[in-house]
């Protein structure tokens, strides 16, 4: 039986119980960080393996956009500058061997941080590793989750215990400060990315037709994304409506008391796992849920995770044991980052170009470091799907299609279930058809690479009409792709059908004199 508070009028009190629970006192969050640091470990794990099989192709020395290349090219242009402009340990050298080292550093690292080895100078190696690989990896290592990854990993640093092996009897409560940085980046995460919609005036978005398009014109839709696409239009308005409301109510309610919080991680989690299971999106969907575990204290997570786990937080924990030093660090720290973090929110509200200049400078000046970032996805609904299809030629005459693992081609293949791996050319690919070639320079290296016959870069196609030698001619045709209905599918297997628009790139050949 849980006594009313002194000095609280009864129906206070209740109101209270209401939104707090039958204990109202303090919670602790040893379990809740102990959760979410292996669920960064596998998130850390997942990025690294990913992006380390597919460094020769996208930027080892015969890839797309070779790293050595790419650093001469700023150092020439920046000086001494692009050490802060680029911050990556490939400036101590830029070959194949060492990025994949790197790859490989942050993969082990990961381990140790799943198993809680070392946990904080573990983690202190992770954010370096990862920023490395991001700043050499130019457009392919520039998505938001990225950032969002770079972003988690820099602020638990300050989460993590100091301890040489996990010992969840002996750990001291995180820093308070630090999980509220770490709700606040919930909230700019979820909040922007639902003001981001609405503020761009785009017209699917204000009369809630988005998802009439979204589920074949995302960069890499999932099998089940072809059969919400057959659904009714009053479903996807309801879930546009449902979108909205998790993504510019709930978010407010990461600062409420417990209840309202728990129910603000739920709508999130929610609303991750139905993107999860219609889109490939890597690790982003896990790696939202992981922020969202650090909304439930203790008390609520030792009704779901093993009894020897639950066993180990309920014995005598250790006090802060924080210096006063040490806690007038984490102030200023946190009053860094939330002058940061509200400059990105009120420049997503005002437009980045109406901050006064030298908001705007300090935010281009943190940048490289991704420490504080700009979140936003899908913020114009694109209503088409155009693809990009290369073909290559001995004659000039006669062309044979070249076939990608993951994006849509062959028009009976299935949209593919690929995350939480992540094919980055495969969503180059995808971002390159929204625009020219001219706007997109890589597609010419792609080019480039596919006529010298470069077999670091034709191992990431599914299909190679030359495997042999390469063709003397390569050219790139622009389709516009569409689900196919029920019917459509029934009679011919098909999963899309498409259309051809024009020619994308002209056909070339190397000059061999």
């Amino acid at each position: 039986m849980t006594e009313n508070r002194p000095g609280l009028p009864l129906p206070f009190s209740k109101f209270t119980r209401i939104l707090r629970g039958n204990n109202t006192g303090s919670h602790s969050y040893i379990l809740s960080r102990w959760l979410f640091l292996r669920l960064l470990g596998i998130v850390y794990f997942i990025a690294f393996l990913s992006f380390w099989i597919q460094i020769p192709s996208l930027i080892g020395s015969n890839g797309i956009l070779p790293t050595e290349g790419f650093l001469n090219a700023v150092k020439s242009g920046l000086g001494t500058k692009a050490y802060w402009v680029v911050p990556t340990l490939a400036w101590f050298n830029a070959h194949n061997w060492f990025l994949e080292s790197i790859a490989a550093g942050g993969a082990f690292f990961s381990v140790l941080l799943i198993f809680g080895v070392l946990t904080a100078p573990v983690l202190g190696l992770l954010w370096i590793f990862y920023l490395s690989l991001v700043s050499a990896g130019q457009v392919f290592m520039s998505f938001q989750w990225d950032a969002l990854l770079l972003e988690t990993g820099f602020l638990a640093t300050f989460l993590a215990p100091f301890h040489v092996l996990p010992r969840l009897s002996r750990q001291s409560p995180p820093p308070s400060v630090i999980l509220w940085l770490f709700r606040f980046l919930l909230f700019r995460l979820m909040f922007s990315s639902g003001f981001r919609k609405l503020s761009s005036w785009d017209p699917t978005w204000r009369n809630f037709t988005a998802l009439d398009f979204h589920y074949y014109t995302q960069p890499l839709p999932t099998p089940i994304a072809w059969y919400m696409y057959q659904l009714p239009e009053w479903f996807h308005r309801f879930s546009v409506g449902f979108m909205f409301f998790i993504e510019l109510v709930v978010p407010f309610f990461i600062f409420a008391p417990r209840r309202l919080r728990f129910m603000a991680a739920a709508g999130i989690i929610s609303l991750q796992v139905l993107i999860e299971l219609t889109g490939n999106y890597t690790f982003f969907n896990l790696l939202s849920i992981a922020l969202c575990v650090l909304l439930f204290d203790d008390a609520f997570l030792q009704k779901l995770l093993p009894k020897k786990i639950r066993e180990a937080t309920e014995t005598k924990q250790l006090s802060t044991g924080e210096s006063r030093y040490k806690q007038m660090a984490m102030g200023v720290l946190a009053g860094i980052i939330i002058l940061l973090g509200s400059l990105q929110i009120v420049g997503v509200i005002i437009k980045y170009q109406n901050l006064p200049n030298i908001f705007h400078r300090a935010l281009l000046w943190i940048s490289p470091l991704r420490v504080v970032n700009n979140y936003g996805l899908f913020e114009v609904m694109t209503t088409s799907r155009p693809e990009i299809i290369i073909e290559g030629s001995d004659d000039g005459q006669n062309w044979l299609e070249y076939g990608f693992k993951y994006k849509p081609g062959d028009l009976k293949t299935p949209p593919p279930w690929v995350a939480p791996y992540q094919p980055r050319l495969d969503w180059q690919m995808w971002f390159a058809a929204l625009g020219s070639y001219q706007d997109n320079t890589w597609f010419v290296n792609l080019i480039v690479r596919l006529l010298q016959g470069s077999p670091d870069v034709s191992g990431l196609l599914g299909k190679n009409p030359f495997p042999s030698r390469p063709p003397k001619y390569i050219r790139a045709l622009i389709y516009e792709y569409h689900f196919t209905d029920l019917r459509t599918r029934r009679d011919t297997g098909d999963w899309w059908q498409r259309e051809l628009k024009g020619l994308y790139f002209p056909p070339v050949a190397l000059n061999r004199d």
